[in-house]
């Protein structure tokens, strides 16, 4: 069995390191898989993916697209040239896609255009808002994926409302989690942690990087603004994404208790979130990983593909809402957050779960 596995962007790096490992397990094991990593290049700051290949023990690419920034459109364009002339000289049994990013969608079509079977890790998620491009990712992709690894319930009932055959549809659980498991004992203290005096649960973790929060300087100001305002006691650390970065700086002005850092490496950047008293987020990644580690989370949507995190884990929903952001900050400040459970599955077993899987399939 000759895989291609395509990763692109930050989140994806998470999600195929463990299913790297298993395959590595089984052909040490002797069974005839094999893979071709493709990194399209989608994240092209050193920060958002070259460092992931050493954190989380991968071997580089055997090819980088290197599709590098440009708008939605520029970015698919790129994506599927490179991916056709990357397929027709490496052909395979089979692409794994993972996640809902442009990359995900972009090459899911250049390999059903060249009937070459599609597996998406992550399928069936399901926000219900069309303003998101990577609602429209995961619309796609699942619209052409052959075979679907799920990682909750909801997901499993999208996919049938949308009438996918059950034989199809595969519940694995969180391959994310598979790698937080992994590395949580290599966790590292970010360099600035102790050159800002930080100290366990006595800050906030702000990620924010989406178009409908970031892009417009008045929608951002606010955030900030009522964030710093209703978290005083708190220092608010913000890894801030690139695309968001000439927009505060835009916006000219400081706040005396938000300290902005470069992005974070993964085993960084989990040391955040383990040690916060709280995280303030536009994620839906970060979602998972703060209620697998039991950390309140308040996502700035109004809306979320991962439901299961609202329903049992830690996270919840303002939007926009100033309101409900003081009264969640307030229990975060009060020690007085939702008790949080883990959805089934989350358990680190993911990707042993999906390598079994792909070996019996009638490739």
């Amino acid at each position: 069995m000759k895989l291609t596995i395509v990763a692109g962007a930050r989140p994806n790096f998470m999600k195929i390191a463990p299913l790297i490992h298993q395959i590595q397990l089984q052909q040490n094991e002797g069974k005839a898989i094999s893979f071709r990593l493709v990194h399209t290049g989608q994240h092209y700051d050193k920060n958002l993916s070259d460092t992931f290949f050493e954190e989380l023990n991968i071997p580089k690419p055997d090819a980088n697209l290197q599709v590098g920034g440009g708008t939605q459109a520029e970015q698919t364009a790129g994506i599927m040239i490179g991916f056709e002339k990357e397929l027709a000289d490496n052909p395979c049994d089979l692409v794994i896609v993972v996640g809902d990013v442009t990359s995900t969608m972009a090459c899911s079509i250049v390999a059903k255009k060249a009937n070459t079977k599609v597996a998406h890790i992550e399928a069936g998620i399901r926000s219900f808002d069309l303003t998101m491009p990577e609602e429209i990712n995961r619309m796609v992709t699942d619209s052409i994926t052959d075979y679907f690894f799920t990682t909750s319930d909801y997901a499993n009932e999208n996919l049938k409302k949308a009438g996918i055959e059950d034989h199809r549809i595969f519940f694995v659980g969180n391959i994310m989690i598979d790698s937080l498991v992994k590395n949580m004992e290599l966790i590292e203290k970010p360099t600035f942690f102790d050159t800002l005096t930080l100290s366990e649960k006595k800050y906030l973790v702000l990620t924010m990087h989406r178009p409908s929060n970031v892009d417009n300087k008045e929608n951002l100001k606010s955030y900030l603004d009522n964030i710093t305002d209703f978290a005083k006691e708190f220092t608010v650390v913000f890894p801030i994404h690139p695309r968001t970065r000439p927009i505060v700086e835009a916006l000219g002005k400081t706040y005396s208790n938000l300290e902005i850092v470069e992005p974070q490496p993964y085993l960084k950047f989990i040391y955040l979130l383990k040690n916060a008293a709280g995280v303030i987020t536009d994620s839906g990644g970060i979602t998972e990983e703060t209620t697998y580690l039991h950390i309140p989370c308040i996502t700035l949507r109004e809306n979320t593909e991962r439901p299961e995190t609202c329903v049992l884990g830690s996270n919840v929903l303002v939007g926009s809402d100033f309101n409900a952001l003081k009264a969640n900050l307030d229990k975060i400040s009060e020690n007085n957050w939702k008790k949080v459970g883990i959805p089934d599955l989350w358990d680190g077993h993911t990707a042993s779960r999906i390598v079994r899987i792909l070996l019996d399939l009638p490739l």
